[in-house]
This record gives structure tokens, C-alpha cells and sequence, in this order.
């Protein structure tokens, strides 16, 4: 297996990300939002394995003092295979002089976040419109 990471993606990768966050069950994400989200985050990571898109990730940051990941799927064919760890590696390095690096896991994959290095956080505070969201994540 081949596998490409590039750092940018272009209209014709929409639908391919649509399809990777819809093998996961993410289904609000429509190629307007994706297109959105990414074009507003000033790190991207989209890996290809064999030349389709197998998974990506994403993160904002102010390139000194703080950045947040966000988005590390990786689509269901390709999941167990080690990806979401190199696309870890590519946004961590992309983020190597940033202080303070901050994610919010999925429900169940935060000990694959503390194997790529991340602590929970004892101060951590957040805010959600969604009331599902609010009972899955917060106290």
C-alpha cells in the first residue's frame, strides 16, 4: 500500500472526505461544511493511500502559543492499519514549535491519543449547542 500525505485539498477531494466521514457515521458533514471547516483550519493533513483518500486531520492554530486538532478520521476500510497515528505524526510535526497543543477525543479513543503522546487535561472547559453532545461529553 502506498500511502501519500499532502497539506492541502482541492474541490475535487470534497466528496472523497464526504464519503471518509460517512464510513464513521459522521453524516452532517455535507462538501459545503467540509469545505468550510478546512479552509478555515491552517493545518491540514489528507493521507491517500494508493491514491484514494483512506483518512485526514486538521488543526487551528496561532503558530507560537496554542493550536487544537480536530477532524482525525480515518475511513473504516483502512482503520487498524496505523493511519490515524501518521496523520498524528504529520499534524504534530506540522505543530512541532506550538506550545500547548490541544484535542477533543471521540467517545472511546482516548487511549489512542495518550499512545500519541496527549495527557488529559485538568482544567479543560467547553460549550455545546447540541444537548447530545452535552450529555456524551461533559460533567
Amino acid at each position: 500500500m502506498k500511502i501519500d500525505i499532502q497539506n492541502g485539498i482541492s474541490d475535487k477531494d470534497l466528496e472523497a472526505m464526504k464519503e471518509v466521514y460517512q464510513s464513521v457515521g459522521w453524516n452532517k458533514h455535507t462538501t459545503e461544511v467540509i469545505k468550510q471547516v478546512f479552509e478555515a483550519s491552517n493545518v491540514k493533513v489528507i493521507l491517500k493511500c494508493d491514491g484514494r483518500i483512506a483518512g485526514f486531520g486538521r488543526a487551528i492554530s496561532d503558530g507560537v502559543f496554542n493550536a487544537a486538532i480536530y477532524d482525525v478520521v480515518v475511513h473504516k476500510d483502512f482503520q487498524r492499519k496505523g493511519l490515524a497515528a501518521e496523520i498524528m505524526k504529520a499534524l504534530l510535526t506540522e505543530l512541532q514549535d506550538v506550545s500547548c497543543v490541544h484535542l477533543i477525543s471521540t467517545t472511546g479513543k482516548e487511549e489512542f491519543y495518550r499512545n500519541v503522546g496527549f495527557r488529559k487535561v485538568k482544567t479543560g472547559m467547553a460549550r455545546y449547542l447540541n444537548d447530545v453532545l452535552v450529555d456524551e461529553y461533559l460533567e
